[in-house]
């Protein structure tokens, strides 16, 4: 198979059983950009990305979307909402003016926090079941038949942990660009897979049920760079410790914010 980045053979990876639909998913990985993906994935994604899925009974455990809804004070989910904010801003101040979509948005719930936390005229962009739940809750989240009114006036584009989830990462990357004005902003995040490289199988974000896609940096700016992006890694910047905060928390599987994990010292703990 040849790489869905740069177009070159492709070399097998392995093969891991998944833990909910009971399959066996293939990987290929390029030697020439590292880019690693399932060459077998499950692409019944009304399925994948059901009811089931958003309260945490589906391939990913972690995902808790109707309780962080239901509950946008009480979850851990919060730290993350406020450093992608704060992030945004330091690389593009946010303010009234602002058009911001965030492209997969799960369950809207950043989309909700920045129109409070700065009243900017941000949208969100998702099709699975959660979506329509949360419109319930008045998230403005677009379909895909009113996505394509907007080329061309975002200032700033999010996709948070959502370019693992598609097989053609460059394609969907290209269709991001097209939302943004000239100069915009793209802030994404995704997993690292360069310090797995030795043992990819193991790695716990490697889900083949919804991960399919995985990245090392140069990879990703390869794919970036083929999408017409000028990509840039700035570093730590301001936001950063929270987004972290969330992530651990997350993996040790704290639901709630508060109590104990408000006494750590998180800006020591996040650059470590």
């Amino acid at each position: 198979m040849t790489c869905r980045i740069c177009g070159a053979a492709t070399l097998p990876a392995g093969a891991k059983q998944g833990t909910h639909c009971r399959r066996e998913f293939r990987y290929q990985r390029c030697p020439s950009c590292a880019f690693t993906f399932v060459a077998n994935p499950w692409t019944d994604y009304a399925q994948i990305y059901n009811e089931a899925y958003s309260r945490g009974q589906g391939p990913d455990p972690w995902i808790d979307y109707v309780f962080e809804l239901e509950h946008p004070a009480r979850t851990v989910r919060i730290h993350e909402w406020r450093g992608i904010a704060r992030l945004v801003n330091s690389l593009r101040p946010v303010n009234a003016q602002t058009k911001w979509i965030d492209f997969g948005c799960g369950n809207g719930g950043l989309v909700r926090h920045v129109r409070a936390a700065a009243g900017c005229q941000i949208l969100g962009f998702e099709e699975g079941w959660v979506a329509g739940y949360a419109r319930g809750f008045g998230i403005p989240i677009l379909n895909e038949s009113e996505l394509a009114a907007h080329a061309g006036t975002c200032d700033v584009v999010t996709a948070v942990e959502v370019i693992e989830h598609v097989e053609d990462p460059v394609a969907v990357l290209r269709r991001i660009r097209t939302l943004l004005k000239p100069g915009g902003l793209l802030f994404l995040t995704t997993g690292n897979a360069a310090p797995y490289r030795g043992r990819f199988l193991e790695w716990g974000y490697n889900v083949p049920e919804i991960h399919i896609s995985f990245f090392e940096p140069a990879t990703l700016r390869t794919a970036l760079e083929k999408a017409g992006f000028r990509a840039d890694f700035r570093g730590f910047l301001p936001g950063f410790d929270d987004i972290l905060r969330y992530k651990i928390l997350k993996n040790l599987k704290q639901r709630e914010a508060g109590g104990w994990e408000r006494l750590l010292p998180w800006p020591i703990l996040t650059r470590l």
